[in-house]
């Protein structure tokens, strides 16, 4: 067993490289005096949120946009945590969901806010309210222009944003309000508008400032029980920095009462049917509008392939090195000691039956945003093929040679070193290539809690129904898995002797 010490050095590399992974900085990495501006995943808001950052570094404050993270919860959360230090709300969403279960009135907002570490911005000038719409020529077909009219037609297919569906002035307080008889089911709202254009869906749930409203000729159903409150645009940031960066507040209030309904909407299609930039768009109004001096200059197709990849090999390099490290371990013990082998195995596998958004989510309250919790919550997804590997390969060793390994005179540090851990590399590296494939496509995930890697332009262009950054980020990732499994295929071949090489 000549190659016995491969193992070492096989770790060896996989510590070295999850080390010189990290020590790239992610894009938008900030330091303790840059400011954060987030964004949810819909176009307005990150037109929104490029505004905020524009005015930010008008002022010469150090900033950055932490875009498309995810629902108002998430933001929040963010922002109470300090992870973010601004990011565009709404009204209605304030009183409705995330302060529903306080004392809040529209009159006391502010001051309900103020609890928290919370300020928030007068309102920016319009009002964003849900609605429920449809097609107008099927609307008109069922005689259907209010959302009670709904009631009429269960057969009808309703399909809402996932957030819709669970918020306190979402589908069931309004199916309640309403007594609708129809279910409905949970779907991005960038493809909810291509389920209704195709007829797969009947009714969805609308921002009453979407450009695709007029794009695809919808009818936006009447709300006569005035269900949905007003949502009116505002900053909210936290109260730190009336003191901590009290231009910052300046600057970013500069945007209160200039945006009436019919702006945003159209700045909303620049972004969503004219397929522009949504920080050009937010640079061409704030030169317009606020006499800035904004310049922004995209990234190339090649520039952001090296960003994406930087941060995608940093998720997947040390993530995998965290794994291994952890994961190895864990399979010797589960095949030594049988007492302790079925927990160790339950819960890898118990882990790994949570889905991957939900574990990322799950990171997130107790590490913030960003790579940690995304490493984190990689690491952990990939831990069952290296373990069960491990486990099995030691398991599965014939029993004669290790009765010979015994005869020689060998410890068991030394047996397990120098016969075990060589005689089962070939099904131990197989659970490295496994968690290897699973984290590079995990990884994708990693973008909505700021981590960014080649789930940014994936989520991107599935918000704008850009085929081009879909696959901008898929086409790298199919290519890293080969690139990745190769260079495992090659230590294995340096590791094996040729007789344990197919």
């Amino acid at each position: 067993m000549r190659r016995s010490s491969g193992f070492g050095l096989l770790l060896f590399v996989l510590a070295v490289a999850g080390i010189f992974c990290s020590s790239f900085p992610a894009h938008g990495q900030q330091t303790d005096s840059t400011l954060t501006v987030g964004s949810k995943k819909f176009t307005e808001n990150v037109i929104l949120g490029w505004m905020g950052t524009h005015l930010l570094r008008s002022e010469e404050l150090p900033a950055t946009h932490r875009e498309e993270l995810g629902g108002s919860r998430f933001l929040w959360e963010a922002l109470r945590r300090g992870d973010i230090d601004a990011y565009p709300e709404y009204t209605g969403t304030l009183l409705r969901e995330i302060l529903a279960d306080t004392d809040a009135t529209r009159e006391t907002l502010a001051d309900t806010l103020a609890r928290y570490g919370v300020a928030m911005s007068q309102p920016l000038g319009f009002n964003n309210t849900y609605a429920l719409g449809m097609r107008a020529d099927r609307a008109d077909s069922l005689g259907i222009r209010t959302i009670g009219d709904l009631r009429s037609h269960p057969d009808l297919t309703f399909g809402f944003t996932n957030e819709f569906m669970d918020r306190g002035d979402g589908w069931p307080s309004l199916r309640a309000a309403y007594d609708l008889p129809q279910s409905a089911r949970g779907i991005d709202h960038d493809i909810a508008y291509r389920g209704l254009q195709s007829g797969q869906l009947d009714v969805i749930d609308l921002y009453s400032t979407d450009a695709e409203i007029e794009r695809y000729d919808l009818r936006v159903l009447e709300d006569t029980k005035d269900h949905f409150p007003s949502y009116q645009a505002v900053f909210l940031y936290r109260r730190d920095l009336q003191t901590r960066a009290p231009a910052a507040v300046d600057a970013l209030t500069r945007l209160e009462g200039q945006l009436p309904a019919d702006t945003m909407q159209a700045l909303n299609a620049r972004s969503a049917i004219d397929q522009v930039d949504e920080a050009q768009v937010a640079a061409n109004f704030v030169n317009r509008t606020l006499g800035l001096t904004t310049t922004f200059t995209p990234d190339t197709r090649a520039e952001r392939l090296r960003r994406y990849t930087a941060d995608h090999l940093v998720l997947v390099g040390v993530s995998l090195a965290l794994a291994v490290l952890l994961g190895l371990p864990l399979g010797i013990v589960a095949a030594k000691r049988r007492l302790l082998g079925p927990g160790i195995l339950a819960v890898v596998g118990i882990i790994y039956t949570i889905p991957a958004l939900a574990l990322l989510a799950l990171m997130v309250p107790l590490l913030g945003l960003g790579r940690v919790p995304a490493i984190t919550a990689l690491t952990l997804y990939s831990l069952l093929p290296i373990v069960w590997t491990t486990y099995t390969g030691l398991q599965d060793l014939p029993g004669p040679l290790m009765e010979s390994a015994e005869a020689l005179g060998l410890s068991p540090a030394a047996t397990l070193w120098r016969v075990e851990l060589p005689l089962a590399a070939r099904s131990i590296l197989a659970g490295i290539k496994i968690a290897v494939i699973i984290n590079i496509g995990a990884g994708t995930l990693g973008a909505l809690i700021g981590a960014g890697g080649y789930g940014q332009p994936i989520l991107t262009g599935i918000r704008r129904a850009n085929l081009g950054l879909i696959l901008e980020g898929t086409v790298p990732a199919a290519v890293l898995t080969i690139l990745l499994l190769g260079v495992l295929e090659g230590i294995e071949r340096a590791l094996l002797p040729r007789s344990m090489q197919t």
